[in-house]
């Protein structure tokens, strides 16, 4: 989702589609350039099953980007050209800014950031802000409300990072016993059940 976000929001900000935003294509396709090298390791170096449905995806990626290009520049004009193009870019950024949801549904149900890196959750939180603020000033809301459910979004994370962020991940299930120490609860060996209430086992059941 952050491979076709780069790539329709270079799109966009071609001069020939809206002016006076060189600076989204050049940021924008510079993101493309690094993801499309990411997906294609991933592509490289995953399990067969995960790669054919990255493949996949990839593929949708490409087919959507390149629909969005060909029928911007071939049915439309003008206005209706960047307004094509910004609404798809805007519907992709905020599905791209929306793929953590399911992490952060992840953390509140373990009570755990293991799986939600700080630092992806503050640059997800800085370059939402940064664009949003770009989008205010130069009055483009294509570019401000996205980011600014970036924004929003990567607020929500750091939230929980910070309530969370001395949990760990996983704890042994552990069960206190009568003289206030803790034991861990296992499987009982085959002779407990026959202990005498001296604690050694029966005559018959030692070897």
């Amino acid at each position: 989702m952050t491979l076709l976000n780069c790539l329709l929001s270079a799109w966009y900000g071609l001069p020939f589609v809206s002016k006076n935003n060189i600076l989204v294509s050049t940021i924008n396709g510079t993101g493309a350039a690094i993801e499309s090298i990411y997906v294609l390791i991933f592509i490289i170096y995953a399990p067969k099953k995960e790669k054919a449905k990255i493949f996949g995806l990839f593929t949708f990626v490409l087919t959507v980007f390149t629909a969005v290009a060909l029928i911007s520049l071939f049915a439309l004009h003008g206005n209706g050209r960047k307004l094509f193009c910004g609404l798809a870019a805007t519907i992709f950024s905020i599905i791209m800014y929306a793929s953590p949801l399911s992490i952060m549904r992840l953390v509140i149900k373990t009570k755990s950031v293991e799986f939600m890196p700080f630092f992806l959750s503050l640059f997800v939180f800085l370059c939402g802000t940064s664009w949003f603020i770009y989008g205010l000033l130069g009055r483009d809301a294509f570019v401000a409300v996205p980011n600014g459910f970036g924004c929003g979004l990567g607020t929500m994370q750091l939230i929980l990072y910070f309530i969370y962020r001395n949990n760990k991940g996983s704890q042994e299930i552990k069960k206190p016993s009568g003289n206030g120490t803790s034991i861990e609860i296992g499987e009982k060996k085959p002779h407990q059940d026959k202990q005498q209430p001296n604690g050694k086992v029966p005559q018959d059941e030692q070897v």
